[in-house]
């Protein structure tokens, strides 16, 4: 039986370098993101029902989709923003258990770590064995996504149409602090990956299992 592990945390918190690092450690790890991207393009289903619901002012002449103009336009509001989500999220968590199911298969003891944003707001709890929230501070988020090239208008947006931090903190299982540096946030992730494989071990060998 493999252990099932979300991880998230808000925008610029960390959260994909975790997912490297746990990946260099032995877990198998999917970048929901990543599926996303896949999923938009072309004779994908992900862009067929953007096309459906926004027509073709998000795409390009190639048909691919114009990424800045769809952000653009679910990060306008909060409304916008859950109207995109009920409307993908259905489609990247089909995929994404697809690519569970087949790493199972191939190595049914696995921790598989599913990077995303939007965890919690998905349903993750639900469908996932442990929860982890890579936390930062609100301000330090804000330097680190200047730093990547959004502005901060850019940024403080999208913070307030994710969950707010309090919050996704109340359903993590384990906490990842991301507050210092790279140093540290390598020995926090290896004492994440002790943790998950003391669950994973007991886990198979629960009765039943």
């Amino acid at each position: 039986m493999i252990l099932r592990v979300g991880l998230t945390g808000g925008i610029a918190s960390g959260k994909s370098t975790v997912r490297k690092l746990l990946a260099e450690l032995g877990c198998h790890t999917i970048d929901a993101d990543r599926l996303v991207a896949e999923l938009y393009e072309p004779g994908r289903a992900g862009n067929a029902a953007l096309r459906a619901a926004y027509g073709d002012a998000i795409f390009r002449e190639d048909g691919t989709v114009d990424r800045a103009k769809l952000a653009n336009i679910a990060f306008s509001d909060p409304a916008e923003a859950k109207r995109l989500n009920a409307l993908i999220h259905p489609i990247v968590i089909a995929a994404t258990e697809d690519v569970i199911a087949a790493v199972e298969r191939d190595d049914p003891q696995a921790i598989v770590v599913v990077e995303a944003t939007l965890m919690i707001e998905s349903g993750g709890r639900r469908r996932y064995d442990r929860i982890v929230v890579v936390d930062v501070d609100p301000a330090v988020q804000i330097e680190r996504g200047i730093a990547r090239g959004l502005t901060r208008e850019e940024v403080t947006r999208r913070i307030g149409n994710q969950l707010p931090r309090t919050e996704r903190l109340q359903h993590a299982d384990y906490v990842i602090d991301n507050s210092g540096d790279a140093s540290m946030l390598e020995r926090e992730t290896r004492r994440l990956y002790a943790l998950l494989r003391t669950d994973l071990a007991k886990l198979t060998s629960s009765p039943g299992c």
